[in-house]
């Protein structure tokens, strides 16, 4: 069954916003946990506009679950961050600096390299390693020579397609691409944009999706419907039958 990673970037943004330390972004992430959530997902940026490196070494000390730290490797700041904090997981994004979000893929072809280098010092580390790429094959393709253990598939225009009631031609694509790298042995993550009304048709398309990370919509549902109840309900989509009424 496909994972949820709940990303607490949002959380962090409210705390940053007034100061001081409310909302509690370790409480937070620990109810997430206690909740349902599989793990928690954070992305700490150069300027710490949201989640801020002390964050991840607070986290690490105290979630049971498995912790994914995004971000862009060309910072040292990011992999020491990452090699001394050792978390289960790191993405790779190659994100711009100062970016709004995370908006495209690894070029697999070009960075081919350069990737190859970075993920072997996190391997090393036996840190497992997933990398942002966009649902195109060949990139999917190439990923798999990086020596990456996961790809995660950017999932924005899934859900803007989705958002226009083009599902089947929408998902063809992304169906494509996991399976392709499921037969290259890699894992498949997911994430950008996924929300209540489209992450469940679409793991129902893509069972072999190992885990979605879900921040955005999951937060902002949230608001609305309560976070424990918010996140039994994105685990019912991904067809946890423990929540199912």
């Amino acid at each position: 069954m496909t994972k949820l990673s709940v990303n607490i970037n949002k959380i962090a943004t409210l705390r940053n916003s007034r100061g001081g330390n409310n909302p509690n972004l370790i409480k937070v992430a620990l109810d997430a946990e206690q909740f349902g959530a599989d793990g928690i997902t954070v992305h700490p940026r150069p300027d710490e506009r949201h989640i801020r490196y002390a964050d991840v070494y607070d986290l690490k000390k105290v979630l049971t679950t498995e912790l994914n730290i995004e971000g862009n490797p060309t910072e040292e700041k990011f992999v020491d961050l990452v090699l001394a904090t050792k978390p289960a997981q790191v993405t790779l994004v190659p994100d711009a600096l100062g970016q709004l979000t995370s908006n495209h893929g690894w070029n697999t072809i070009e960075h081919q390299d350069y990737l190859k280098t970075i993920i072997g010092v996190f391997k090393n580390a036996e840190i497992r390693v997933s990398i942002f790429v966009d649902p195109v094959l060949e990139m999917v393709q190439y990923a798999a020579l990086t020596g990456t253990d996961r790809i995660e598939l950017y999932t924005e225009n899934y859900a803007k397609e989705f958002a226009k009631n083009n599902q089947l031609e929408s998902i063809n694509i992304y169906k494509s691409c996991a399976y392709a790298a499921k037969e290259i042995g890699l894992g498949i993550n997911a994430g950008h944009d996924l929300d209540m009304q489209n992450l469940g048709f679409f793991v129902q398309q893509i069972p072999i999706i190992d885990e979605v990370s879900i921040g955005h919509a999951l937060i902002c549902d949230s608001l609305y419907l309560g976070l424990h109840n918010t996140i039994q309900l994105y685990k019912r989509q991904l067809g946890d039958k423990r929540y199912e009424i």
